[in-house]
C-alpha cells in the first residue's frame, strides 16, 4: 500500500515539473556517509588522545553508564563531521556503517582488564554506539562548579571574575597537552613563539554578560603556538573580561604545557598585552624554565607617546619594507625609534630596558563638510606632524632587531592566529555554546580547541602540504564526507567506496601508512 502510495506521489511530482526520481530506504547494507572519517580515529589512537581522556578526565568509582571521556570523544568526532549541537549526535547514532566500524575500533589498545573495567559500567547490554544527547549534557554538567558561581555572586566579587576550573576542566588543558607533546615528537620545535589574543563570542544566552561591543558574549583568551599551528592553552572568560586581564597568570599557565624540546619562547600581542607586569616578566628573565623571553607588542598611543613621536627629527623616520614571499617592497609607511618612557613605569631606577617604536602612515587630505569640521573620530590613532597628518601606531618591545623586521615579526600574528579563531568558531562548533552554564560552555570550547588541534596535526603531519591552506569545510568534502559500505567478512572489516572514489582510496590507505609510521606519543 504504501510503495503504490510513493510510486501515485511520484507520478504526480513528475506531472508537476519535480525532477524524475523517487526516494527509498536501503536494508541489510550497512553503508555510511562518513567514509573518511576513520582516518580520524586512526589518529585519535596513534596519538593516545583516546586513552589520554580516559586518563585525563577519569571515571568516579561506582559510576555507571557513559563515560565523561566518551561523551568528549564523540563531540571531538561531531565537530570534525560537521556537527555544532548536542543534537546533532543523532547522525552520528544513525550512520549504521560508521557506528558498526567505531563498535570494532573504539577499544584498540586497551587492556583486556581495562576493557572488562568498562563493560561493567552497564548493568544491561549497551543499546547505543555514541551517547545520547541526555548522557552528553550530563557528563558535560560535571565542568561545571557551582561554587564558583557562588563566589561571583558575593556582594564583593569583582566585575571581573574569571571562574577557577575544576579538576575536569584542568583535565582538558592536560589532554591538550598530552596531543601538543605528540605533535612535537613528529617535528621538534625548539622555539615556541606565542601569540597571545582574545576572541568574542557572541551569544544570546541569558547568562552571558556584555561585552566591549555592547552585546552579550563570551571571551576565551587564546595562546597561539605559531610554529605548529596549534592552539597551546586557552582560558573560558565572561564577555565582560578585558582581554588584558591576568594576562601574566594565562602566559604562565600556557608555559607549563610547552613540550619539553622547547628551550626559547618569544611572545607577541596587540594591545591587551601592554601589561606592565607581563613585560616586566618577560624582559627580567623571570620564568624559571625559560628565562628572558622576547617579545614585542603593540602599545598604548597615549598624548604622551604622541608628544614623544612629535620630537623625532625628520632624518631618523626610515622607509618600512613589506615581504612578500622573499621579496621586498617598500610602503608608504615609516618607523623611527621613539625616546619614550611611561609615566607607569618611570618611577622604576632599575627596571629593564624596553625599545618604543612609532609607525606613521600618511593620510589624505579631505576636507571636512561644513558644520561638522573637527567632529569627525577616526578608528585609529593620528597624528600632524609638520601640517601632514599620519596614522599612527606604536609597539613594545625588548628585542634587539632593526625595527622594520621587528613589525613585520609583529604583523605575523593578525593571520594565522586570528584564522585559528575564524575556524573555532565557524569551521568547528565553538561559538554554538550549548547551555547557560559556564563551566559547559567552557568545556564545549575545549573540545572545539582539541577537535581544531587534531585536525591540524592531520593536515601538518599526515595529508601532507597541499592540505596545509585548506579550511576544514574542503577537508569535509575531499575526505571525511565519502560514502562507502562497511563489509565485515573473515573477521576483517572494509570500507567499500564506488569505483569513481578509485583515486580517493588510494589516498586514504596512503594516509593510514603515514599515520602508522608517526611516532607514538612519549610515556610520562
Amino acid at each position: 500500500m504504501m510503495k503504490g502510495i510513493h510510486h501515485q506521489r511520484g507520478e504526480e511530482m513528475v506531472r508537476q515539473g519535480v525532477l524524475p526520481y523517487k526516494y527509498e530506504v536501503e536494508g541489510g547494507s550497512e553503508l555510511t556517509a562518513l567514509g573518511g572519517l576513520p582516518v580520524y580515529l586512526d589518529l585519535m589512537a596513534m596519538s593516545g588522545m583516546w586513552k589520554s581522556l580516559q586518563e585525563r578526565l577519569g571515571t568516579r568509582e561506582g559510576e555507571q553508564g557513559w563515560t565523561t571521556a566518551q561523551a568528549v570523544m564523540t563531540l571531538i568526532l561531531l565537530n570534525i563531521a560537521g556537527g555544532d549541537c548536542v543534537r546533532d549526535v543523532e547522525r552520528l547514532e544513525a550512520d549504521e556503517g560508521f557506528c558498526r566500524l567505531f563498535r570494532r575500533l573504539e577499544w584498540t589498545g586497551f587492556s583486556r582488564q581495562e576493557r572488562r573495567e568498562m563493560e561493567r559500567r552497564w548493568q544491561r547490554e549497551r543499546e547505543r554506539t555514541f551517547p545520547s544527547q541526555s548522557a552528553i549534557f550530563r557528563r558535560l554538567e560535571g565542568f561545571h562548579d557551582e561554587r564558583q558561581e557562588e563566589l561571583r555572586r558575593a556582594p564583593d566579587a569583582p566585575k571581573a571574575f574569571i571562574p577557577k576550573p575544576n579538576e575536569l576542566l584542568r583535565g582538558m588543558a592536560f589532554v591538550n597537552g598530552d596531543m601538543l607533546r605528540f605533535a612535537a615528537a613528529q617535528d621538534p620545535q625548539e622555539q615556541a613563539t606565542l601569540d597571545m589574543d582574545a576572541t568574542l563570542i557572541e551569544t544570546m544566552k541569558r547568562a552571558a554578560l556584555y561585552c566591549y561591543k555592547h552585546v552579550p558574549a563570551y571571551q576565551p583568551l587564546n595562546v597561539w603556538w605559531a610554529e605548529t599551528g596549534l592552539m597551546l592553552y586557552t582560558e573560558f572568560r565572561d564577555g565582560n573580561v578585558p582581554a588584558g586581564h591576568q594576562q601574566l597568570r594565562v602566559l604562565k599557565e600556557a608555559l607549563t604545557h610547552l613540550p619539553s624540546g622547547v628551550k626559547k619562547v618569544r611572545m607577541r600581542s596587540d594591545t591587551a598585552g601592554y601589561q606592565w607586569d607581563l613585560l616586566e616578566y618577560c624582559a627580567r628573565g623571570e620564568d624559571p624554565r625559560f628565562g628572558r623571553i622576547e617579545f614585542a607588542c603593540s602599545c598604548d598611543v597615549s598624548q604622551e607617546f604622541k608628544k614623544a613621536v612629535s620630537e623625532v627629527p625628520e632624518e631618523e623616520w626610515r622607509p618600512f619594507r613589506r615581504v612578500v614571499d622573499g621579496i621586498e617592497f617598500q610602503t608608504d609607511m615609516e618607523w623611527a625609534e621613539v625616546c619614550f618612557v611611561p609615566n607607569a613605569i618611570a618611577h622604576s631606577k632599575d627596571g629593564p630596558d624596553y625599545r618604543f617604536v612609532a609607525m606613521r602612515e600618511p593620510m589624505p587630505e579631505q576636507q571636512s563638510l561644513p558644520g561638522i569640521e573637527g567632529q569627525q573620530e577616526l578608528p585609529f590613532p593620528t597624528v600632524r606632524m609638520r601640517g601632514k597628518r599620519y596614522k599612527l601606531f606604536g609597539l613594545v618591545t625588548n628585542l634587539d632587531w632593526e625595527g622594520d623586521r621587528i613589525i613585520r615579526w609583529l604583523h605575523e600574528r593578525c593571520g594565522k592566529s586570528e584564522e585559528a579563531h575564524a575556524v573555532l568558531k565557524h569551521d568547528l562548533a565553538g561559538s554554538h555554546l550549548p547551555s547557560k552554564r559556564f563551566g559547559v560552555n567552557a568545556a564545549w570550547w575545549w573540545i572545539a580547541v582539541l577537535a581544531h588541534n587534531l585536525n591540524a596535526i592531520m593536515k601538518r603531519h599526515v595529508l601532507g602540504e597541499a592540505f596545509l591552506s585548506k579550511r576544514l569545510k574542503a577537508i569535509r568534502f575531499l575526505l571525511i564526507h565519502l560514502p562507502a559500505q562497511v563489509i565485515e567478512h573473515a573477521r576483517q572489516c572494509s570500507l567499500r567506496l564506488g569505483r569513481s572514489y578509485r583515486e580517493v582510496a588510494e589516498f586514504l590507505v596512503e594516509v593510514r601508512c603515514r599515520i602508522l609510521e608517526m611516532v607514538p606519543v612519549p610515556s610520562g
